[in-house]
């Protein structure tokens, strides 16, 4: 079960054969994927579904900008701990610290910022303030978290 731990959320994902190269190693997207799923993970945990957002035609979160960084091979059948650490917070826009790791080895990080976009008009828009509250009080309790 994910937890937000210590301001650091954690998510499992197992490497299947279709996350690997013909090497049987983590193809590079694949991590955009674990780090995707573990951010709406993220904030299922906080008590928002990116499904009733979209529905509700309130906003929808984009990927704007990705830093990544490979550190290690992860390969076919391992267990991948993702940690997902909330950087910044912005009115439109936010920012993740994401690492996989293997056990305590590094395999992978990333820096993500996150916009909030109108979902019918696809141009940036504040996060609703419901949304926003919820996640600036995260950040209170992680006084370094800030940009």
């Amino acid at each position: 079960m994910p937890t937000l731990i210590s301001q650091e959320f954690i998510w499992s994902a197992r490497v299947y054969f279709e996350d690997t190269d013909a090497g049987g190693v983590v193809y590079h997207a694949s991590y955009l994927k674990f780090f995707e799923r573990a951010r709406t993970e993220f904030l299922r945990s906080l008590g928002w579904s990116q499904n009733a957002l979209l529905e509700m035609k309130t906003c929808a979160f984009v990927v704007s900008d990705l830093s990544i960084q490979f550190k290690r091979p992860a390969k076919l059948d391992d267990e991948l701990e993702i940690r997902t650490t909330l950087k910044s917070l912005r009115r439109a826009s936010f920012v993740f610290d994401q690492r996989a790791y293997k056990g305590e080895t590094l395999m992978t990080a990333a820096e993500v910022r996150v916009v909030c976009i109108d979902p019918l008009k696809g141009v940036p828009t504040a996060i609703p303030s419901p949304i926003f509250e919820t996640i600036e009080k995260l950040l209170l309790v992680n006084p370094n978290a800030t940009e």
